[in-house]
């Protein structure tokens, strides 16, 4: 069965000299957050942009479907530690997203854990909808 997300957002003015705020997601998890363009582009000053609302999307689907990956195979993580950076080019949008990840797999080689975070970099929802148009990479690492 399907699901079905939503977020809400309000903006005011231009583009570069404007500003936007997240109003509400349907789950309630967070309270607004604010959005403008140089947020994307230099400081965020406080303010998120939606190449890191991406990252931080990348980075726990990521992480569910590594340790999705590794428990099917009898080596569910103790503990995973993920990160996911996105690039964004002005003009050319979105290019790159690089996931980083270390992990405590007890029973696990590091050449065992690398394949299994290519796999799940691969197989993972959101990697899937970057597919094709954005670069994707994973750095991945036993802690040790």
């Amino acid at each position: 069965m399907a699901t079905e997300r939503r977020a809400e957002v309000s903006w005011q003015g231009d583009l570069m000299s404007g500003s936007g705020t997240i109003e509400t997601v349907g789950s309630g998890a967070f309270e607004q957050l604010p959005v403008s363009w140089p947020a994307r582009t230099e400081r965020s000053d406080g303010k998120t942009s939606p190449e890191e609302l991406i990252a931080a999307a990348h980075a726990s689907c990521f992480s569910m479907a590594l340790s999705n990956t590794l428990g099917q195979a009898g080596n569910a993580p103790e503990h995973l530690s993920v990160s996911a950076t996105v690039s964004f080019v002005p003009g050319t949008g979105i290019t790159k997203s690089a996931l980083d990840v270390e992990g405590n797999v007890p029973g696990l080689d590091e050449d065992g854990f690398r394949r299994a975070a290519e796999t799940a970099k691969e197989n993972c929802p959101v990697s899937q909808a970057l597919k094709g148009n954005v670069e994707l990479s994973v750095n991945a690492r036993l802690q040790g």
